[in-house]
């Protein structure tokens, strides 16, 4: 055989997207499993939570095994692009940057950016935060660390996980914490002699389903499920059965719930 087909052919198979050499049968999907209640590992390391059940409820849509991955957050969307996973379902807001990148699906869900603050903190409101002296913490690629870069007098410390930049908070190193509204009361519940909640949304968010750019009869598909499994009372089941106790606590404060 001649070489320079072989050596063609071999190039070529270097090249291919993941997407192109797995099992069409198979729905990959990629999410963080360090947000509980929506992302989380069980007992015995397997997905659980909201977003591993909208996952399987989506596979048994569409007639497809589903694969969870556990993957970075920073992560997934390179992981989306290269064909590593077909979905991204892991509590993702859908933002004008991120659509750079990939395509999203309806939104299935509403929350809001609001404060973790120390418990004899002064800071009251998002609109306090930028002033001199000020220190306020924010996840790494999250919607939090992007509304961060507005401020001009604040310092931002920026930190990989979540607990780090709880610990920030609850020894005082930083004024403020800025993450999503679930989130920050489940903190402010877990360490109520040094944090409170400010859970007043600043910023309306909405999650859906991340799709690589271009694929539109996924995306297409998603957004069919995402509508039937509304229908049929899914995410009310969800939040019955994952955030019981924080839809209570949202409607004693006032608040809308998520779903």
């Amino acid at each position: 055989m001649p070489r320079f087909p072989l050596l063609l052919a071999v190039l070529l198979l270097a090249f291919i997207s993941p997407a192109f050499c797995r099992d069409k049968a198979v729905l990959v999907v990629g999410m963080e499993l360090a947000y509980p209640p929506f992302e989380m590992a069980g007992k015995e390391g397997q997905p659980e939570g909201v977003s591993p059940d909208i996952a399987r409820a989506l596979g048994e849509f569409l007639h497809r095994k589903t694969e969870i991955l556990n993957l970075p957050f920073d992560g997934l969307i390179p992981s989306l692009k290269t064909g590593k996973i077909d979905l991204i379902i892991s509590s993702m807001t859908a933002t004008e940057e991120r659509s750079r990148s990939l395509d999203f699906s309806e939104p299935y869900l509403s929350t809001g950016l609001c404060l973790l603050v120390g418990k004899k903190s002064t800071l009251n409101s998002a609109a306090g935060c930028d002033q001199p002296g000020r220190t306020i913490a924010v996840k790494q690629g999250t919607t939090g660390h992007l509304y961060s870069r507005n401020f001009k007098q604040a310092k931002v410390l920026v930190l990989d996980r979540e607990t780090a930049c709880v610990l920030e908070v609850v020894q005082g190193r930083a004024d403020a914490f800025i993450y999503d509204q679930m989130s920050v009361l489940k903190h402010s519940e877990q360490n109520p002699d040094t944090t409170r909640a400010l859970l007043e949304a600043f910023q309306t968010e909405r999650w859906a389903v991340g799709i690589r750019k271009g694929n539109e009869e996924l995306r297409g598909q998603v957004n069919a499920f995402l509508k039937d499994f509304k229908g049929r009372g899914g995410f009310e089941a969800l939040g019955a059965r994952w955030l019981g106790p924080q839809k209570e606590a949202f409607r004693a404060a006032g608040i809308p719930f998520l779903f």
